[in-house]
C-alpha cells in the first residue's frame, strides 16, 4: 500500500498504539488529538512525529486516513461534529475502532469499522501483541481494508453490520469478564491464606484456556462437570457473599453446557441442580 498521511482522534490506549503501528508500517502519522495529560504523554512517547491538535484540525491534516479511537458512546457525536465543520473530505478514509458500532454510526459519512480483537494498556509492549491478531471489519471497500490490516500484521474478519453488537459482546464477555474472574479467584485464594495467587493460578489457568480453545466443552473439568453436588454446596457455603452470585451464574451455565456436551450425565445432575436452585432462591439445604 502507498504511504498514507494519517491522523488520530483519541490518543488513548488504543489510538496511540495503532498510530504507532501504522507509523512502523511506513505510514505518516502527522497529527493526533490528545486532551488529557496521559494522552499527551502517549503521543510524545508513541507518536513523536505527530503534532497535538484539536480534533477538527487533525481531521484536516489527515489527508488519507483519519482514525477515530474514542469511546463508543461519543463516536456518533464526534463524527457529526467533524462533518458539520467541514473537516471531513470525500477522498479521506474515516475508520473507527469501535467493536460495537458498524457503519450506521457514520450517518452520511463514508467510513469503515476497524476493530482490533486485542486488549490494550497503552504501553509500548502492546505493539508486540498486534501481529497475527484478528480485526473485526465492516466496510464497503474490502480491498483497502485488507491492505490496511495486512500493513498492521493482522487478519480481517468480515463482520456484518447487524452482527457487530453480538461480535463485540462475545469479545467483552470473554476478555473483560476473564479479568474479573481471574481476580476473583486470586482474591479468594488470598482469603484461603495463599500468599502468591499468581503462582498457583498461572499454570492452571494457562492450561484451562489452552484446552478450552482447542477442545471446546470437552475441556470442562471440576465438580460441576462431575455432578459433585456436595462439593459445590461447600463452595457456596464458604465463599464470600459478594462472590456467590457470579459463582452461581457460571456454575449454572457450566452445568447446562456440560449436560449438552455429554460431560455431565442427567442422573448425576439432579442433586447438583437442586443445590444451585436452593442457593439461587435462598432456601436452606
Amino acid at each position: 500500500m502507498r504511504t498514507l498521511t494519517v491522523g488520530v482522534v483519541g490518543a488513548g490506549r488504543v489510538g496511540a498504539v495503532l498510530g504507532a503501528a501504522l507509523s512502523a508500517a511506513g505510514h505518516r502519522v502527522v497529527a493526533a488529538a490528545a486532551v488529557s495529560a496521559a494522552s499527551r504523554e502517549r503521543v510524545a512517547r508513541l507518536l513523536p512525529g505527530a503534532e497535538v491538535l484539536p480534533a477538527d484540525e487533525v481531521a484536516r491534516a489527515a489527508t488519507d486516513l483519519l482514525l477515530l479511537a474514542v469511546p463508543d458512546d461519543a463516536l456518533r457525536e464526534i463524527i457529526t461534529g467533524l462533518h458539520s465543520t467541514g473537516a471531513l473530505r470525500a477522498e479521506q478514509v474515516i475508520a473507527h475502532t469501535s467493536g460495537a458500532h458498524g457503519l450506521d454510526v457514520f450517518g452520511d459519512v463514508n467510513g469503515m469499522a476497524l476493530h482490533p480483537a486485542m486488549t490494550f494498556t497503552g504501553a509500548d509492549s502492546d505493539l508486540a501483541r498486534l501481529p497475527g491478531i484478528a480485526w473485526g471489519v465492516t466496510t464497503r471497500d474490502r480491498a483497502f481494508a485488507t491492505r490496511l490490516v495486512a500493513d498492521l500484521g493482522g487478519v480481517p474478519e468480515w463482520i456484518a453490520e447487524q452482527a457487530r453488537p453480538v461480535y463485540h459482546a462475545a469479545l467483552a464477555h470473554g476478555a473483560n469478564h476473564l479479568v474479573t474472574l481471574v481476580n476473583e479467584a486470586a482474591d479468594t485464594l488470598r482469603a484461603a491464606g495463599v500468599g502468591e495467587p499468581g503462582r498457583v493460578l498461572t499454570p492452571l489457568l494457562t492450561a484451562a484456556l489452552d484446552n478450552a480453545l482447542r477442545m471446546g466443552d470437552a475441556a470442562l473439568t471440576g465438580p460441576v462437570s462431575r455432578g459433585d453436588a456436595g462439593t459445590v454446596a461447600k463452595h457456596l457455603d464458604r465463599l464470600p457473599a459478594e462472590a456467590v452470585p457470579a459463582y452461581l451464574a457460571l456454575a449454572r451455565r457450566t452445568a447446562d453446557r456440560a449436560l449438552a456436551a455429554g460431560r455431565l450425565r442427567p442422573q448425576d445432575a439432579a442433586a447438583l441442580l437442586e443445590v444451585l436452585y436452593r442457593a439461587e432462591v435462598g432456601s436452606p439445604a
